[in-house]
């Protein structure tokens, strides 16, 4: 028990087990695999004692014929000897007890529990003898005994690694220069936000329908319709642009890794600037008003907008826009904007 509450790190946490385990119930090998969250037929062997490397290297190729596992899946949480799971004769001529020859790992006996850990999660916790001596029905108990801590054990442990999983990712995206990001777990709940975010979904989307959580309907649709593609195994547009004259923004849909076997996704949401800057030879030819008024143009402002910013009237915006296009010999304002494009894309 207290080799078993030691730690929470899953291979830590087993080796010290194996220590008193291989004493108690006298293994020669042991090993305790455990499934992979969302690929159920994919294992993490976290845990071994004295098993060549090449087992668990050369055991895709046999695991069609793993009498150990094929037997265990059907009765879980039940400790297994290998005589309840087949006849001696028929473990003989198995795959898996030729290839542990080859490997000068005779196996002659065998005890094993598939732990049902759930949360979409289970493992196999196995151990292997040389001699012919069986595991007694007290041995077998005994494991019994153990396998509701085990199973315990593991369920911590992965619970564990997958805080700290999120939380490494999750860390990752905040601190993405430039991004904002709220983190969904659909339908309805939502893990985190980055401060900013909310301010940004605000400016633009303003008066827009919401939904869930807040989220503008475009959003959250848009979200629905990943979910659902990805259920059904097919792709779906995972970006959306919204423009406006004078900067976009950006939602990026992404897929995060399975956390307690469901899939949250990140909206990260970008907002760029569509401002072009004014070539520095043109502070030569323009007043410092009338440079304050193109930086303003060049950011796609209109004349109202400038007028406002600026303190000026209307008709005192039109007279500087009239000496500017004079001065720079363009005739109108998209000439202007694509004049500093061009001047720009020339000193690069």
């Amino acid at each position: 028990m207290a080799a078993l509450t030691s730690s929470l790190d899953l291979a830590e946490v087993f080796s010290e087990s194996h220590k008193v385990l291989s004493r108690v119930l006298a293994a020669d090998f042991g090993g305790l695999c455990v499934s992979r969250p969302g690929a159920p037929g994919q294992y993490d062997w976290p845990m071994v004692h004295e098993m060549p490397p090449v087992f668990f290297e050369r055991y895709p190729e046999i695991a069609d014929e793993c009498f150990v596992s094929a037997a265990v899946i059907q009765r879980p949480n039940t400790v297994l000897r290998d005589s309840e799971m087949m006849s001696r004769q028929a473990m003989r001529n198995c795959a898996m007890y030729a290839h542990c020859r080859e490997m000068n790992m005779p196996v002659e006996r065998v005890m094993s529990v598939l732990l049902d850990v759930g949360l979409g999660w289970h493992g196999g916790f196995t151990l292997y003898r040389e001699s012919r001596r069986s595991f007694s029905d007290q041995e077998r108990a005994f494991l019994q005994r153990l396998t509701p801590i085990l199973a315990r054990t593991v369920r911590n442990c992965r619970l564990m690694e997958d805080a700290v999983q999120r939380a490494t990712l999750m860390d990752g995206l905040f601190q993405h220069g430039g991004l904002e990001s709220i983190v969904l777990s659909p339908p309805a709940t939502e893990l985190m936000r980055t401060p900013r975010s909310t301010g940004l979904l605000h400016r633009w989307f303003k008066g827009a329908p919401c939904g869930r959580l807040g989220l503008p309907v475009v959003l959250l649709d848009a979200l629905e319709r990943l979910v659902r593609a990805e259920t059904l195994g097919l792709c779906a547009q995972d970006v959306l642009m919204f423009r406006r004259p004078e900067r976009s923004l950006k939602v990026t849909f992404l897929a995060l890794p399975l956390q307690q076997g469901r899939r949250p996704w990140a909206l990260l949401l970008q907002e760029v600037s569509h401002a072009v800057s004014a070539p520095g030879e043109w502070r030569k030819r323009l007043t410092p008003r009338e440079m304050d008024v193109v930086e303003r143009v060049l950011k796609g402002w209109d004349n109202q907008t400038i007028a406002e910013d600026m303190g000026s009237s209307m008709n005192t915006m039109k007279t500087h826009l009239k000496r500017i296009f004079v001065k720079l010999a363009v005739p109108s304002r998209a000439k202007l904007i694509l004049l500093a494009q061009e001047q720009n894309a020339e000193r690069v």
